[in-house]
C-alpha cells in the first residue's frame, strides 16, 4: 500500500483524537472507517474545504476502487490548496496507481517545491525514476537522500546502484568501498558477502580484472557464497591469460559438479583449444563421463571423433538414456560428423538385430531394450535430415516390440507434425496423452499439437484437467500468464480467420510484459534492504529487454499481420453479406440458406448460453475473494472484446504499436523491418519505407521477402507523383545505391538470374513479375513451379506457399489446373503433408481426436490447420 505522510495532513486545530483514528485507520488498511472519520472533519464548517482532509479522502476512496469519486476530491483539495505538498504528494500516489508515472513523478517534483527535504516524497521519487530509466534523475535525488539520511545504508547503496546504471563504474566502486569501511563484520554475515560480491561485480564490468582478483582474494573468507567465488575467480583468471591457474579453478569445478557445461566451456579456454591436453585433462578427473565424453565429440573430428562417439553411445543406449539425440543435435551441422553418428547408429541396429551386440566382435550381449533405444534414435535421426517416411518405419518397428512406452508415441507425432500432417500428429500425441493422464508435460504438448491442429476446445479440454477446479480454463491460464497456451491459440484462432479471438489472445500476453514491467517496482525497495544488489541489477537489466523474449515476438507478429490483412480486407456486416447473398440466390438455394442460418444462430446461442453459465459459476467463486479484497488498488481493466479489436477503426495504427518494441529490441531480426516495411507501405510513409529496407539490406541482401518489398518500393516510388521535392530528392539518391540504374522489372530479372538455382528466391522473382506484368502470369507460374530436381531450397514450406500462391492469384488468374497438377507433384515428394493431400481427403477421414485421449467420429476436420 502506498505510504503518505500522514503526520502533517490536517492541522494542528483539528482533533487529535480523530487525527490519531484516522491515521491508524489508514495504516491498517481499513478504509471504511477513514472514510467515517473524513466525513466527521469534514462535517466542521471551518474544515469543510480543507485541501489535505479532501486529498486523504479522495486517496482512501481510490484504495477502495472509487477512482472517479478519488480523482474528483484530489483534485478538489488541490485547488484549495495549491501550495501544500501533501495534496501534491495524494495526487502523485493516485496517478501512480493508474500506471501514469510520468504524471506522478511531476507531481512528486510539484510537492518537493513546497517541502524540499521531505524524505518521503524523495523516496516516492526515487522509486518512479528507476521505474521509468530516468538514471540521470535518479541519481539526483539519491544524493539528496544520502545527504539527508547518511546514516542510512539505503542511502549509500542506492547512490551507488544509481552510478552503476549510469556505467560511472569507477564512481560506483568508490562509493561502494567507503560504504563498506563503515560496516562492522559479523563472523557469517550474508549482506556484508553480498555488498562484496557487487562490489567484485562492479570492479569487473569496469575492466579492472586485477583489482578485482585482489579484491576476491583479500575478502574470499568473508564472502559466503563459496561456489560464486571460484567461478568469479576462474572467469578473471581467464581475463588476465592465467592459464593454468584457471585450468586449476575449472578443473576444481568440474569435480564439484560435473553435469555444469559451462565448466568444460571454461576449461576449453583455459587449455587453448588444445584437444590432447583437454583429453588428458579430462582424463586425470577420474574417467570419462557423459558430458566429458560430450565436450570431446565437439572437439575431435575423423577417426578420434567416431572413436569416442562410438563409447558415448554405447553407454548411453546400454543404459537407455532417452536424450542421447538431443544431446547430440549440435554436432549435425559438420557434414562428417553426421554421417559417422548414421554410419554407426544403423551398424548397430543390423548387429543387435542378428547377434544382440554393438558389434560382432564383442563379448557381451546386450539387454532387448538396447535395439529399442537405438531403433528410437534413428527415428529422431531420419526425421532430422528430412527423411520422415523412413523415420516412421524405426519408430513403428520400437512401438511394436514396446506399446507402453510414452516417448515412442511422442516421437511419432513429433515425425508427423515435420511432415506436414498436424492432424495426424495430434491424434498419436493424444495417444501419448492417454498413456499417463497425470504427466503434466505429455498433457502440455498434447494441447500445443490440438491447437495447432485447430482443434481450440479440445485442447482447452486437455489444459482443464491441470487448471483450478471451479474455474474456466481459459480464465485460469491466463491468470497463471501461461503464454506458450495463448501463443498458439492465437496462431489457431488466425489459421481459422476468428481474428478477433486471435487478437484477443495477442493483447492478453501484451498485457502479460506489463504485468511483468509493473511488477519490478516493489523490488526497487527490497532489494535494497536486503542486499541482493547482483540479483536487483541483473532483473533491471532484464526488464530493459523484456520484449526481446520469444514469447512476444510471436505475438507482435502475428498482431502486426493479422492488423495488414484487415487493413486489406477489413471485416463487413455479416447481415449486409446475408442479405447480398440471400438476392442472387434462387428458391431452393435460399431455403437451405436459411436453414444453415438457423442452424449457426441455434448453435451460437447454445454457445453463448454455455459461456454465460459459466462465467456466472466464475464470479461466483470469485465473490468472496472480492469482498475480502476491499482495498484493491485500482480498478478492473478493460475487457478484451474479439469482435470490437478485429473491427478496429485504424489497423495500421494498432500495428505500430506492436512494432515499436520490436524495432528498439529485436532490431538483429530480418523479420521486424520488413514488417514495418509492410505497415509503412500501406501508410505511404516512402521514408520509413527506405529506412525499413535499408536495415533488411545490411543483415541479407537477397532474402526473397526482402527481394518483394524493394520491387514494391522501387515501383511505388517510381508511381508516386505528389511527394514533396525534399523526399524526392533523398529517395532518388538511395535507389540508385539500392538499384543502380536500372527499372524494377530489369531489378527483378537481375535477381532472378543470380539466384535462378534457390526455389524460394524463384518464387519471390516470380511473384514480381506478376506484380510488376500482371500479363506474365503464364511465365510466372512456370517459373515458380519448375519440377527440376537439381533446384535447392525445397521444403514444405516453401511449396505450401507456392500452392497458396497459385490458389489466391499471386502468380495470375485462372490458375485451378496449374495448382491442381502442382499439389499433385508435390504430394509425390511429401506424401504424408496434409496441404498436398487429394481433395477430399478431410471429409474422408474417418476419425479424429477427443480430449478424452480416445477416438471420435470426425466433427472437427474442418477445423484443421491450413498448412
Amino acid at each position: 500500500m502506498f505510504c503518505v505522510d500522514v503526520n502533517c495532513l490536517f492541522p494542528l486545530r483539528a482533533s487529535n483524537v480523530l487525527y490519531n483514528i484516522l491515521k491508524t485507520c489508514y495504516e491498517h488498511k481499513q478504509y471504511r472507517n477513514g472514510l467515517k472519520f473524513c466525513k466527521q472533519i469534514l462535517s466542521n464548517p471551518k474544515f469543510a474545504e480543507h485541501g489535505e482532509t479532501l486529498a486523504m479522502k479522495g486517496l482512501t476512496l481510490n484504495c477502495l476502487g472509487k477512482k472517479e469519486d478519488a480523482y474528483e476530491l484530489v483534485r478538489r483539495g488541490l485547488r484549495n490548496d495549491l501550495k501544500s505538498h501533501v495534496c501534491w504528494h495524494v495526487y502523485g500516489l493516485l496517478q501512480r496507481s493508474d500506471k501514469k508515472y510520468d504524471e506522478a513523478i511531476k507531481c512528486y517534483r510539484n510537492a518537493l517545491k513546497w517541502d524540499k527535504d521531505n524524505l518521503q516524497i524523495l523516496r516516492d521519487l526515487s522509486l518512479l525514476q528507476i521505474q521509468m530509466r530516468d538514471l540521470e534523475g535518479y541519481r539526483e535525488t539519491r544524493y539528496q537522500l544520502l545527504q539527508l539520511r547518511p546514516a542510512q545504508r539505503a542511502s549509500w547503496i542506492g547512490y551507488a546502484v544509481a552510478y552503476h546504471l549510469l556505467e560511472d563504474f569507477e564512481m560506483a566502486a568508490k562509493i561502494v568501498e567507503e560504504f563498506r569501511k563503515t560496516q562492522q563484520v559479523n563472523k557469517v554475515d550474508y549482506e556484508y558477502s553480498e555488498l562484496l560480491l557487487y562490489q567484485n561485480q562492479v570492479l569487473r564490468e569496469a575492466g579492472l580484472f586485477k583489482e578485482a582478483l585482489e579484491h576476491l582474494t583479500t575478502y574470499e573468507k568473508q564472502i559466503c557464497d563459496k561456489l560464486a567465488v571460484e567461478e568469479t575467480r576462474g572467469e578473471l583468471l581467464l581475463q588476465l591469460d592465467r592459464s593454468e591457474e584457471a585450468t586449476e579453478v575449472y578443473r576444481q569445478l568440474q569435480e564439484r559438479n560435473p553435469e555444469n557445461w559451462a565448466y568444460y566451456q571454461g576449461l576449453e579456454k583455459a587449455l587453448k583449444p588444445d584437444t590432447s591436453t583437454l583429453k588428458r585433462g579430462l582424463r586425470n578427473t577420474g574417467g570419462w563421463g557423459v558430458e566429458e565424453l560430450h565436450s570431446l565429440l565437439v572437439f575431435f573430428s575423423g577417426e578420434k571423433f567416431r572413436e569416442c562417439l562410438d563409447c558415448y553411445l554405447r553407454m548411453n543406449f546400454s543404459k537407455g538414456c532417452p536424450p542421447v539425440f538431443t544431446t547430440l543435435k549440435s554436432l549435425y551441422h559438420d557434414k562428417e560428423k553426421l554421417s559417422i553418428i548414421e554410419e554407426l547408429v544403423v551398424g548397430y541396429e543390423t548387429c543387435l538385430k542378428s547377434c544382440r551386440k554393438f558389434n560382432q566382435n564383442d563379448g557381451k550381449e546386450e539387454p532387448p531394450t538396447t535395439l529399442l533405444w537405438v531403433q528410437y534414435f534413428l527415428a529422431q535421426h531420419f526425421d532430422h535430415v528430412g527423411q520422415q517416411t523412413l523415420a516412421l518405419d524405426y519408430i513403428n518397428t520400437a512401438i511394436e516390440s514396446t506399446p507402453t512406452l510414452i516417448e515412442l508415441f511422442l516421437i511419432k507425432a513429433k515425425i508427423y507434425k515435420h511432415a506436414g500432417n498436424i492432424k495426424e500428429a495430434a491424434r498419436w500425441m493424444d495417444e501419448a496423452q492417454a498413456l499417463d493422464t497425470a504427466d503434466r508435460f505429455i498433457n502440455s504438448k498434447c494441447a500445443k499439437y490440438m491447437l495447432k491442429a485447430g482443434l481450440v476446445k479440445e485442447a482447452e479440454e486437455m489444459c482443464s484437467k491441470f487448471t483450478r477446479e471451479g474455474a474456466s480454463a481459459v480464465e485460469n491460464l491466463n491468470e497463471m500468464q501461461c503464454m506458450w497456451y495463448q501463443t498458439e491459440c492465437a496462431l489457431a484462432y488466425k489459421s481459422m480467420n476468428k481474428f478477433g479471438d486471435a487478437l484477443k489472445k495477442c493483447h492478453e500476453i501484451e498485457r502479460h510484459f506489463v504485468e511483468i514491467t509493473d511488477d519490478q517496482f516493489d523490488f526497487h525497495t527490497y532489494c535494497m534492504r536486503k542486499m541482493t544488489l547482483r540479483s536487483y541489477v541483473d532483473l533491471l537489466k532484464l526488464e530493459d529487454v523484456l520484449r526481446m523474449h520469444p514469447f512476444y515476438y510471436k505475438a507482435a507478429r502475428t498482431a502486426i499481420q493479422i492488423y495488414l490483412g484487415l487493413h486489406d480486407n477489413p471485416l463487413t456486416d455479416d447481415n449486409k453479406e446475408h442479405q447480398a447473398d440471400a438476392e442472387n440466390l434462387n428458391d431452393k438455394e435460399l431455403k437451405k440458406l436459411r436453414n444453415k442460418q438457423r442452424r449457426a444462430q441455434k448453435k451460437a446461442q447454445l454457445e453463448e448460453e454455455k459461456k454465460n453459465a459459466e462465467k456466472e459459476k466464475q464470479l461466483k467463486n470469485q465473490k468472496k475473494k472480492k469482498e475480502d479484497d476491499d482495498e484493491e488498488i485500482g480498478g478492473p481493466k478493460e475487457e478484451l472484446i474479439p469482435d470490437k479489436l478485429a473491427k478496429v477503426e485504424n489497423p495500421l495504427e494498432e500495428a505500430v504499436k506492436f512494432l515499436t518494441p520490436l524495432k528498439n529490441l529485436v532490431k538483429n531480426k530480418i523479420e521486424t523491418h520488413l514488417l514495418a516495411f509492410e505497415i509503412y507501405f500501406r501508410k505511404e510513409k516512402y521514408l520509413l519505407m527506405l529506412q525499413s529496407v535499408k536495415r533488411a539490406f545490411s543483415m541479407e541482401p537477397s532474402h526473397p521477402w526482402l527481394h518483394q518489398c524493394l520491387v514494391r518500393f522501387f515501383k511505388g516510388v517510381s508511381d508516386s507523383k505528389d511527394l514533396p521535392e525534399a523526399v524526392r530528392t533523398v529517395l532518388k539518391q538511395e535507389i540508385s545505391r539500392l538499384f543502380g540504374e536500372s527499372n524494377p522489372q530489369n531489378f527483378n530479372k537481375n535477381y532472378l538470374s543470380q539466384h535462378s538455382n534457390s526455389i524460394p528466391h524463384r518464387v519471390a522473382a516470380a511473384k514480381m513479375m506478376f506484380y510488376l506484368d500482371p500479363s506474365s502470369d503464364k511465365m510466372a507460374s512456370e517459373l515458380a513451379t519448375a519440377p527440376d530436381e537439381s533446384l535447392t531450397g525445397r521444403s514444405i514450406t516453401i511449396c505450401t506457399d507456392v500452392l497458396e500462391a497459385l490458389r489466391e492469384g499471386n502468380l495470375g488468374d485462372g490458375q485451378q489446373k496449374a495448382a491442381e497438377a502442382y499439389r499433385a507433384a508435390c504430394n509425390k515428394l511429401y506424401p504424408h503433408t496434409l496441404a498436398f493431400m487429394p481433395p477430399g481427403y478431410e471429409d474422408n477421414a474417418t476419425s479424429t481426436i477427443s480430449a478424452n485421449g480416445d477416438l471420435s467420429a470426425g466433427e472437427h476436420d474442418d477445423m484443421a490447420n491450413d498448412m
